[in-house]
């Protein structure tokens, strides 16, 4: 009877610490939020939450760059990459359209009856038609031999089955290089169209820089669901035009602005750092034709209305696949005037008054008005003693003549270790206005690191973020999955908590890489995934966007007793004030499986009133956004009933990020 009653007492206590323990989870987490001077919080800089645009995974040609012509100007080593030939046809120098891409095609009869002479491009994966479409064809041409009176081409747009779905003329008639134009329509829909270009006269005709865009192209150039995308996260800052392509694979292939401006035609080709970088997903014919230069980077800038960005090589270049080859890699000290030149007129370019020489150009090319360059990076990821050499002689070169302009170095390419404690040193030391840190880690490590910042020094160099991305650790096969699911996003948005709580020390953050093509990628996450056709919105783009048009102005102290909400009870979250809409802005990630209820006591108000939430949300930890099911991971914005006292109760949804908004 003893033993049954002691059992029965033992399992009446664990049943009671059982419920206690459920009360306990599910009792309400109790925060303070102190609203009583808003406009007093620490700023949240309008820089604080941008893009970084590099050309990887044929993000600019076959990507932002709406050209659908690959290598149109045959200046690829083989000229010929991309095109199919038949007839008649070569390759020639003499007399060219264009100084520095002398190599155009001639087009001759092929000498028997019911031939034809003729190329084929295939564009990048394809060419994406859509129905209904105006398409502008450009080519330069000249009658190819004296005493030739009549030239004609014929222009075709190929469906995958060989058929012809669209096609028009154009008459060569001149011994002179002229630019001739014609429209074609498509009349259907596909994204592995092609285009084919055949001799339809006797007469030989030379042609260079065939081109094809969309009509709905911004610019002429842009193509325009891609830069929508930008402009609908309404980034307060835009870095270009890249990391590692910055610094090249060497010191003759690195990025260099003053070959990708002025007139398209004659901006010379370079080799792209990640054509054959990667042995697992090689694209030995990715090449960068210059088309989306420095220029057009500041014309999108100025267009989604975020600051401007650009990064110069510091005189280094990628110090990974030049280990033990420093001597060649390293440009000498005494040999860095050339680069630092470059980013003089830079600055003259973006900056300068039309009567200065690269402000002069840039009003040629359509815009006299300044582009307000405030901020320059100088160096991509570099790390040890070689780096802070070569930048000191910048920063004082660039100061002495602008002593306003922000300059930003390089932490490396780790987040924590030797070379980031060396880097952070010694830009303090060269007293740098921000320091470039990236950080590609694992969900663990984003989760471990929300408090990065709450013990960084409160003076010195701020910190830009200027690439990170979670990347998720699970492995399948030999290739780590590295996707744009849901898990990332909500980990990236639980961090991010932690760089808006610590708005004083850091002013600037970029996920990245930015664009991905779907058949052309070489590296993954990214924030926008694209086809010929159409772009898919991640969920890490989600995040980035709830953040970017939610950012208040001031940063509110959001405490649970006398700590950040930062982990506790598996809940990550920030608060800000908008001084121009009069709001309050909550920002809360929940990592736990199921639900949480908070009580929030606001002190400064007497009311909460009504309010509204945005919530990204799935079951599904795995779940990723694809060109046939776009919207799995999608915001969906509710209203709330006002609510009367000052004390904000919430109940937030398992796995969730959401944005609250209220007291406007």
């Amino acid at each position: 009877m003893f033993i049954l009653m002691k059992k029965q007492l033992i399992t009446t206590l664990a049943m009671c610490a059982l419920a206690a323990t459920a009360m306990a989870e599910n009792a309400p987490a109790r925060w303070t939020l102190n609203a009583a001077k808003p406009e007093k919080g620490i700023t949240v800089q309008p820089t604080m939450y941008g893009i970084f645009f590099e050309d990887i995974n044929f993000g600019a040609d076959g990507g932002l760059y709406a050209e659908m012509v690959e290598n149109r100007s045959f200046e690829f080593p083989q000229a010929l990459m991309g095109w199919n030939t038949f007839g008649n046809v070569t390759v020639n120098t003499a007399d060219p359209a264009f100084k520095n891409n002398p190599h155009y095609v001639t087009l001759k009869d092929p000498g028997h009856r019911d031939k034809r002479t003729g190329l084929e491009n295939h564009g990048f994966f394809g060419m994406g038609v859509k129905k209904g479409m105006v398409y502008n064809f450009s080519v330069e041409a000249r009658l190819a031999d004296k005493g030739a009176k009549a030239g004609k081409i014929r222009v075709e747009l190929i469906n995958k089955d060989n058929d012809i779905v669209a096609k028009s003329r154009l008459d060569i008639t001149s011994a002179d290089w002229k630019k001739h134009t014609i429209t074609i329509t498509s009349p259907i829909t596909a994204k592995d169209a092609f285009m084919r270009v055949y001799l339809e006269s006797k007469d030989a005709v030379d042609l260079d820089h065939i081109s094809l865009f969309p009509s709905d192209a911004w610019k002429g150039a842009i193509r325009a669901d891609m830069l929508q995308a930008l402009k609908d996260l309404q980034p307060g800052v835009f870095r270009f035009p890249g990391g590692c392509i910055v610094e090249g694979t060497d010191l003759a292939t690195r990025y260099q602005w003053k070959n990708t401006v002025g007139k398209v035609e004659e901006r010379p080709l370079n080799e792209n750092r990640w054509n054959y970088t990667f042995p697992h997903r090689l694209y030995p014919n990715y090449y960068q034709t210059g088309g989306l230069g420095f220029y057009e980077y500041f014309l999108i800038s100025e267009h989604i209305g975020a600051t401007p960005l650009p990064i110069l090589n510091v005189g280094m270049a990628c110090q990974y696949q030049n280990k033990g080859n420093e001597a060649k890699a390293n440009v000498p000290l005494e040999e860095l005037d050339p680069y630092i030149q470059d980013a003089l007129d830079l600055i003259e370019f973006a900056n300068g008054t039309t009567d200065t020489k690269w402000g002069r150009l840039r009003a040629e090319m359509g815009h006299p008005e300044p582009f307000n360059l405030q901020f320059l990076g100088i160096g991509n990821e570099q790390w040890d003693e070689a780096y802070p050499q070569r930048l000191e002689p910048f920063i004082k070169a660039i100061k002495a003549k602008y002593p306003k302009m922000n300059i930003i170095g390089s932490s490396g390419p780790d987040p924590s270790g030797e070379r980031f404690d060396y880097g952070w040193k010694r830009m303090r030391d060269l007293n740098v206005e921000l320091v470039d840190e990236h950080y590609y880690r694992d969900e663990n490590w984003f989760r471990d690191n929300i408090k990065r910042y709450d013990k960084y020094p409160r003076k010195g160099p701020k910190v830009f973020a200027g690439e990170y991305a979670c990347h998720t650790k699970k492995v399948e096969g030999k290739e780590p999955t590295r996707q744009n699911n849901f898990l990332s996003a909500l980990h990236e948005a639980a961090f991010m908590t932690g760089m808006e709580r610590n708005a004083d020390v850091v002013h600037m953050t970029a996920y990245a890489p930015l664009f991905a093509h779907v058949d052309g990628w070489q590296w993954r996450p990214d924030l926008i995934w694209v086809d010929n056709l159409e772009t898919v919105l991640t969920p890490n783009y989600y995040v980035q966007q709830l953040y970017s048009t939610n950012p208040g102005t001031n940063v509110l102290p959001l405490t649970a007793g006398k700590l950040p909400v930062a982990g506790e009870d598996g809940l990550y979250a920030s608060a800000t004030y908008d001084k121009r809409t009069k709001e309050y802005i909550l920002k809360i990630a929940n990592l736990n499986d199921g639900a949480r209820e908070v009580a929030i006591e606001v002190k400064g108000l007497k009311n909460i009133g009504a309010q509204t939430v945005t919530t990204l949300r799935s079951d599904n930890p795995k779940a990723i956004n694809t060109i046939a099911k776009k919207d799995v991971v999608k915001p969906v914005t509710t209203t709330i009933a006002a609510q009367t006292g000052n004390i904000l109760k919430l109940s937030v949804p398992a796995q969730s990020f959401a944005v609250y908004k209220f007291g406007k």
